[in-house]
């Protein structure tokens, strides 16, 4: 799909076609006939309705063969291949729901929901609880726009959030933050497997705990924790190992298990609506108490006092307060929320009670006795980052778009929905958990009040172990998920190469398996398990996840702010500001929540930042950090020399060559304001001028020249550098421009030229310049841009409506696509539409190449209507045989009679008097042009002396052939479009007058009748992509 033009120029040295004509014979003559015939032959399978592109055809594709090569197009990169795995299935195409929806509500609900949700609310209390949740819930929203709008913009392949940024900010930024995440996902496992753990020995067997009573032994629980916590992590590692079918069959399972929970949970709360007759608490005065069986639940009774005066001397505070029976569950309509607003937040080793007296809360003895204490300091800003965990998961539809039917759709609508919806389901239940539960019941975090039961479990209809039961397979679930997706996410980073140590975790066991980077990922993982303890793990991991999102809120804010071409989400509803608040929103909660922690990811992140920076791999993926480059000073200069800017940073730097007139004037106004359309304020523009003479005796002139060429820039808010060259001869002089101008990676790669208008009058000169630039561009593999008509080009304060019309004949690059998206981001053209029009071929499916030119548009985020012109090879008419040999005599009577400049003029003139052809844009004729091609027999009486004497020469025929015919369907299609553009042929390869002069010939006949036209040609690589 790529042309090649070092390809062309080699070409263009072996293969040099010649023309005959019919009256003059000599050997060369004569040897050009050979090789004209050998051309032929050769070129026979070209439609002679594109015969003019010829030269192009061999190394640029014609439209049709380009977009059979995507009409099977699959939206994945494809991925290392391992020679011992098996093919793979054909993924299945999922839609929204089942693809992105469920898979987000799975990953998004998991064990902090069930087992510290309502412990969160009671301690935080209804007003800071809801704050906290909202803060993660915007958290995380306004990172899934920031990820839509990646997402969107082109084909993201599975790899999620990793893929994004390090396809957006670099691989530098990319390896970092990939393995953050990776380290995120694997601590997210720890979490699960110990939160599964806890719910196990907590809640359903507490016997089997093998340190004694945890209940009275914080440190005993922990260690119960780590020891069962790594028996699970080996027994849930041996599944990852040999079944991935059963964990991604399971993921059904622990989905179901999680949506029935929660509509347990609620219906449990309507249905406890007046309270829990079954459930009461213990209370000594307001002091919450542990392990004390409500029929002792009495001040008078034995065994309170064997606890509290155990040498008869009674506990001061035993002393002078009543033992009480609380119900814990109390209901919406008891009033309770009221008693729940305001926070609690303890600091370890507090007692948990009513209110902030320091009577009821300091332990002043030493001794707990059976009164339940905070484990751990809490604050506004530790609980979000023990609760931050329940919102992420986010990025499980993103993972998935190699699977997706239409990733561009689903990603944004399922994660949205699904955010919105685990949202409402976490606010909701703070609400309904204040207004329903006593507070004292909502702080004891492991519901050792009421006889080590889960405190959600009995709000559940219609009993705890549906809960209990629910929460621990989904727990389990989400834990083979983090086990299963982790090694996959390492592989991926290795098979880059961005990060040279971890080389040998690219490879794949026979099986296809990740099997090395699961090692290291249960090795990771069973030293978060060590840690023992759900609330120290899950600020840890918040971290990583707080530090990935927060590079895609960067990413986006980036892409965005740079305006790059190739940035063009579907997804509209971004904005580079919420993409800044969802940054600092991230900082914040790190800083906020553990600063420590916040530390240890930061420093993790530079560490690798730097370590890819110096020994990683080189890679150019078209990421933001190298196109803020191309506007940075002496440092980004270096970098940018490296090498040429990726298809996605690729962007128009133009050159605008100016002709002067006597006056040492621009010749053409508006050749300045359609830089200023196309570049939009973005970018390099660099316009010169080129004076024919001596520079020593002409310095003066030459600053004159700059100083309006200046002005005239200044005018049209042409952002950018001007100069003015003496030369001796003005070929040479351009020549010397195109290949000297810019410096470092601050060169132009497109370059923009006037028509030559009054090419016949002015002689040889005049279009010798112009083809001899078009090949300098060419040899230089810049983009060409040919405007022609440019004075009925709008000025840049003006709007207009109406259709930009696109002849796409060849594919060289998709320059032809990606300019009338530039120039649609000026306000000039922001209201024209896009019509894109292609020529079928004989043997095309116009039905088929119609479909898969609106599916490669779809994937290239641009709107347009698209048309599949049908052209027949009709037989080549009698005024197509006329046009040529006019075109032929006015080169023989040039070459025969040896005219001088001035009478080559007036020859020139008469030829085009007997012609009937108006210069259509030249710029005397301030008014539209008419075009007035007669095809009756008065062309018949035209050089008669001549005709006789001459047969035109059939490759001259063909060619004009194809420009008469396409100029009939284009003015047909495309007369009343505000602009017109289509690729513009290769000049000849054979340096020669006649070729040279027919060349324009042909590109005057193809644009008659045609008020604006931009004829295009590429400097021959991509410069627009489908991926994001």
């Amino acid at each position: 799909m790529q042309s090649n033009s070092a390809k062309d120029d080699s070409d263009e040295m072996e293969i040099i076609p010649s023309e005959h004509n019919g009256t003059v014979h000599d050997n060369k003559n004569e040897d050009s006939g050979d090789i004209h015939r050998a051309e032929e032959n050769q070129k026979s399978n070209i439609d002679p309705n594109l015969y003019l592109y010829d030269d192009d055809l061999e190394t640029r594709p014609h439209i049709s063969t380009f977009i059979s090569s995507i009409a099977n197009y699959e939206n994945t990169i494809p991925a290392a291949t391992d020679p011992d795995a098996k093919p793979a299935a054909p993924s299945a195409r999922m839609g929204t729901l089942i693809g992105v929806f469920l898979p987000c509500i799975q990953n998004i609900f998991g064990v902090i929901l069930f087992i510290r949700l309502t412990w969160v609310v009671g301690t935080a209390g209804a007003v800071c609880g809801f704050l906290i949740v909202l803060t993660c819930c915007c958290v995380t929203m306004l990172t899934a726009i920031s990820m839509s709008a990646i997402a969107t913009n082109g084909v993201v392949p599975a790899g999620g959030s990793y893929f994004m940024i390090s396809r957006s900010l670099g691989p530098e930024f990319g390896g970092a933050v990939g393995m953050l995440f990776y380290t995120g996902t694997t601590l997210a496992a720890a979490m699960y497997i110990v939160g599964a753990v806890e719910i196990v020995l907590t809640y359903m067997a507490p016997w089997a705990s093998i340190f004694g009573d945890f209940t009275k032994d914080a440190d005993a629980m922990y260690n119960n924790f780590r020891v069962y916590g790594t028996l699970l992590l080996i027994f849930m590692g041996l599944i990852v190992f040999v079944g991935v079918k059963f964990v991604n069959k399971f993921a059904t399972v622990a989905l179901a298990c999680v949506i029935l929970s929660i509509i347990a949970v609620y219906v449990g709360i309507f249905d406890n609506i007046h309270g829990n007759e079954k459930l009461y608490m213990c209370v000594l005065g307001k002091r919450l108490l542990k392990d004390i069986p409500l029929d002792n639940c009495t001040k008078e009774d034995s065994f309170m006092r064997d606890i509290y005066c155990p040498d008869g001397k009674c506990e001061e505070y035993f002393l002078a307060n009543n033992v009480t029976k609380v119900k814990g569950i109390k209901g919406l309509a008891s009033g309770v929320f009221y008693d729940n607003i305001w926070p609690s937040f303890l600091e370890n080793g507090q007692f948990i009670s009513y209110g902030k007296n320091a009577v009821d809360i300091e332990n002043t003895n030493g001794q707990s006795y059976n009164q339940i204490m905070a484990d751990i300091t809490t604050s506004f800003t530790l609980l979000i980052g023990i609760f931050f965990p329940s919102v992420t998961g986010i990025m499980a539809g993103s993972n998935r778009s190699g699977d997706l039917a239409d990733a561009q759709k689903s990603i944004p609508i399922g994660t949205i929905c699904a955010i919105l919806t685990t949202s409402t389901v976490y606010l909701s239940s703070v609400m309904f958990f204040a207004g329903t539960v006593d507070n004292l019941l909502l702080r004891d975090k492991f519901g050792q009040s009421i006889g080590g039961k889960l405190v959600v479990a009995n709000i559940a209809w219609p009993n705890q172990w549906v809960i209990l039961i629910g929460s621990f397979l989904s727990t389990l679930g989400a834990g083979l998920q983090s086990l299963t997706g982790a090694p996959r996410l390492l592989q991926a980073i290795a098979r880059d190469e961005i990060i040279p140590f971890l080389a040998p975790f690219a490879k794949s066991s026979s099986r296809g398996e990740p099997t090395r980077a699961l090692l290291l990922t249960i090795v990771i993982c069973q030293g978060g398990i060590l840690l023992g303890n759900v609330d120290l793990l899950a600020p840890l991991l918040s971290m990583f996840f707080l530090m990935c999102y927060g590079f895609v809120n960067l990413a986006c804010a980036v892409q965005t702010l740079l305006r790059t071409p190739n940035w063009r989400p579907r997804f509209k509803f971004y904005h580079w500001s919420l993409s800044l608040i969802g940054l600092t929103l991230c900082i914040s909660v790190m800083i906020m929540t553990s600063w420590y922690f916040a530390l240890i990811a930061m420093g993790m992140a530079i560490i690798i930042y730097k370590y890819i920076e110096y020994r990683g791999a080189e890679k150019e993926w078209g990421d933001g950090i190298r196109g803020m480059a191309l506007t940075a000073a002496r440092y980004s200069l270096l970098r940018l020399e490296e090498g040429p800017p990726h298809t996605k940073n690729w962007r128009p730097q133009i050159l605008v060559l100016s002709k002067l007139n006597d006056n040492l004037l621009p010749k053409y106004r508006k050749i300045f304001s359609f830089a200023t359309q196309l570049k939009a304020g973005k970018g390099l523009t660099i316009c010169v001028s080129v004076i024919k003479g001596d520079h020593t005796k002409i310095t003066n002139k030459a600053v004159d020249a700059k100083s309006t060429l200046r002005k005239y820039m200044t005018d049209e808010k042409v952002k950018g550098f001007c100069d003015v060259l003496v030369s001796q001869q003005i070929g040479e002089g351009l020549s010397s421009v195109i290949q000297t101008i810019g410096l470092g990676g601050m060169k132009p790669n497109t370059v923009i030229i006037g028509w030559p208008y009054s090419w016949r009058q002015e002689g040889r000169n005049s279009w010798k310049t112009f083809i001899q630039t078009v090949r300098t561009v060419a040899a230089c593999h810049m983009a060409l841009m040919v405007p022609k008509g440019i004075n009925f080009y709008p000025e840049s304060n003006h709007k207009i409506g109406g259709n930009i019309d696109i002849w796409w004949i060849v594919h060289d690059g998709g320059l032809l696509m990606l300019l009338p998206f530039l120039l649609k981001q000026h306000r000039t053209w922001r209201n024209c539409k896009l019509r894109i029009f292609t020529v079928a071929q004989i043997e095309d499916n116009s039905i088929q190449m119609k479909k898969d030119l609106k599916t490669f548009l779809y994937h290239l985020r641009i709107e347009a209507d698209v048309e599949v012109v049908e052209m027949n090879n009709s037989d080549i008419s009698a005024y197509t045989y006329e046009r040529t040999l006019m075109m032929e005599q006015r080169n023989q009577m040039l070459r025969a009679l040896g005219l001088n400049k001035k009478e080559n003029s007036k020859v020139d003139s008469q030829n085009d008097e007997k012609r009937n052809s108006i210069d259509l844009d030249g710029p005397e004729n301030a008014d539209t042009p008419e075009t007035t091609s007669n095809k009756d027999e008065s062309t018949e009486k035209a050089d008669g002396d001549f005709k006789s004497s001459v047969k035109p020469d059939e490759f001259n025929v063909r060619r004009m052939h194809t420009a008469i015919k396409l100029n009939e369907v284009i003015v047909e299609k495309s007369q009343d479009a505000q602009l017109v553009i289509m690729n513009l042929p290769g000049p000849p390869r054979e340096v020669r007058a006649e070729r040279e002069s027919n060349y324009m010939e042909f590109l005057e006949v193809l644009t008659e009748g045609l008020e604006k036209v931009l004829m295009v040609r590429g400097g021959g690589r991509e410069v627009i992509t489908i991926y994001s």
